[in-house]
């Protein structure tokens, strides 16, 4: 399977791009991950949405989203997840952090972590980072396909 590269967000949902969308309120700090991985796996059901593509959505959001909490010092982010024409699910997660932008790392085999976006790389379709349009961080995103 090849790796998904990073690439400038088609539509950030910012702009209302896909059809529906939905926004969750969470909990600052690490239960906000849990409640986001909630939220997601009760809104894509609600849209008759089961399977892989949904287990694949769900790992992808939890990885963004403890990135955004691990690698910023901010307890708070946003996410979102929507449907798009094609029935993909898109993901998005906006830090309160710098600039930066992330990157894959190169873990080594004894190393804990690191392996976050390798990981996305290997399940979404596609997957970018942009200045967020509603926070002063990054919004990264993902593409992951519906079965």
């Amino acid at each position: 399977m090849p790796l998904a590269t990073s690439y400038p967000s088609p539509q950030l949902l910012g702009g209302a791009a896909p059809d529906r969308v939905h926004w969750p309120e969470l909990p600052l700090g690490l239960p906000g991950v849990a409640a986001a991985r909630s939220a997601t796996a009760a809104w894509l059901r609600g849209q008759g949405l089961a399977g892989d593509g949904c287990d694949d959505a769900i790992l992808v959001l939890s990885e963004l989203a403890t990135n955004a909490l691990l690698h910023t010092g901010e307890e708070r982010f946003m996410c979102c997840v929507g449907l798009t024409e094609d029935r993909s699910i898109h993901l998005e997660v906006h830090d309160h952090g710098t600039a930066a932008r992330p990157t894959p790392g190169r873990p080594g085999l004894d190393d804990e972590g690191g392996r976050g976006l390798v990981l996305i790389q290997l399940v979404a379709k596609r997957w970018g980072v942009e200045q967020s349009v509603f926070t002063s961080g990054n919004a990264v995103w993902a593409r992951v396909a519906t079965c």
